[in-house]
Order: structure tokens, then C-alpha cells, then sequence
């Protein structure tokens, strides 16, 4: 119950940031609004989140739950130039709704790269996407690129809400096959979704295990 409270919490902090956004700003104009913790404990009833200089994350965790926000601010563009300028480029889907393709893909890494925690301190992974610049058909066709892949991450503990990882900005990187490379990879399976899927549940992974020094 008290892990449904706080996911509820996290969705109604990015709601009221979005709200707060003037429209026609271009996402980069304005930090995003998970640079700031967005649960509001207080009005939760269960206390506000330990300090960012407090934070320690525990040796031994479970995923509890993962939340993935992809902000209507984000832009999206269908160009088939070879580098449109916007948050959002991505082409290893059908034709459709990018903003909920995107979450979907972290959704499914994240889970994945978090399947073999299996310890004591349940936590809530908060996910909120700063940009996701994939390569067009045009330069797939051609040079290839880079799979752009960047997020801010937030990790509570599911019962108390205390933060255990403050919000650090997260950059992935994947070299975007192009040419013959690409056309010889999807024809063993290793499609654009297959191979930046693959790549952020390392990345989660890799993320959730470091410590402070």
C-alpha cells in the first residue's frame, strides 16, 4: 500500500511540473523538472525525503517498482533529414506515438536490468527522460550515428520515500549501426530496439551498483 501511495506521489510531482511549464519553450530552455526529487512526502503523511547529502544506497536491494516519464515537453520529429534537430528521434518502431514507444523501451531495459536483485530494501526507481535521439532511415541507410540516450534517475525506498540515490543525469551512448552493418545486424536479430533495449538494461544495472566513495 504504502509502495502504490508513493508511486501515485511521483506521478502527481511530474503533473504539477508540467503544469507549471510555459508552453512553446523548447525542453533544453529550462532545467527538467526531475533535477528536484518530485515526491512531496509531507502532504503524504510520511515525512519529507532524507537529505541528498544523507542519501546511501543499501548494498542489498529489490525493485519494488521502476516509474518511467516521458514529459509532453519533449519534441518529436519525423524528419528524415540526417540529424533533426529535437529530443526525440526514433525510428525502430512503427510510425506511432514516440513519446509512449520510448517509455515502453525503458520500461522493459529497466526491468530486465534490475531482474537479478533480489535483495532486502525494497526501493522505487523514478525515471524521467531528457532525451532519446535515435538515427533516421536516412542515415541508417548511410554513415549511421549514435543512439543518443539520456535520463535523469532517482532511486526511494519503497517504504519510507527516503532517498537512496539523489537525481543524477544519467548519459548512454550506443553507436547506431549504419549501412551494411545495419542491414547485416537486423538479419540476425539485432534490430535498432533490440540493440538500445539491450544496452540501457546494462546501463540501469551498471547505475543501481555504484556506490560513494
Amino acid at each position: 500500500m504504502k509502495t502504490l501511495r508513493l508511486i501515485t506521489a511521483i506521478g502527481l510531482g511530474a503533473l504539477v511540473a508540467a503544469c507549471g511549464t510555459a508552453p512553446g519553450i523548447p525542453s533544453r530552455a529550462a532545467p527538467n523538472d526531475a533535477a528536484q526529487p518530485p515526491l512531496n512526502f509531507q502532504q503524504d503523511g510520511l515525512g519529507q525525503p532524507a537529505a541528498a547529502a544523507r542519501a546511501v544506497m543499501p548494498q542489498s536491494i529489490n525493485v519494488a517498482s521502476i516509474v518511467v516519464r516521458v514529459p509532453e515537453t519533449l519534441t518529436v520529429s519525423e524528419s528524415n533529414g540526417y540529424y533533426p534537430r529535437a529530443d526525440i528521434v526514433w525510428r525502430g518502431d512503427v510510425l506511432g506515438d514516440r513519446r509512449a514507444q520510448i517509455k515502453a523501451i525503458f520500461e522493459d531495459a529497466f526491468a530486465r536490468g534490475t531482474s537479478t536483485l533480489q535483495g532486502e530494501t525494497p526501493v522505487i526507481i523514478d525515471v524521467q527522460v531528457k532525451r532519446f535521439h535515435s538515427v533516421t532511415d536516412r542515415t541508417r541507410a548511410s554513415v549511421g550515428g549514435v543512439h543518443n540516450m539520456e535520463f535523469f534517475l532517482t532511486v526511494y525506498d519503497a517504504e519510507t520515500g527516503a532517498v537512496l540515490m539523489p537525481t543524477r543525469e544519467v548519459a548512454a551512448d550506443l553507436p547506431a549501426l549504419g549501412g551494411s552493418e545495419a542491414i547485416a545486424a537486423d538479419r540476425q536479430g539485432q534490430t535498432q530496439k533490440v540493440r538500445v533495449t539491450s544496452y540501457l538494461a546494462l546501463t540501469i544495472d551498471e547505475e543501481l551498483r555504484k556506490r560513494p566513495i
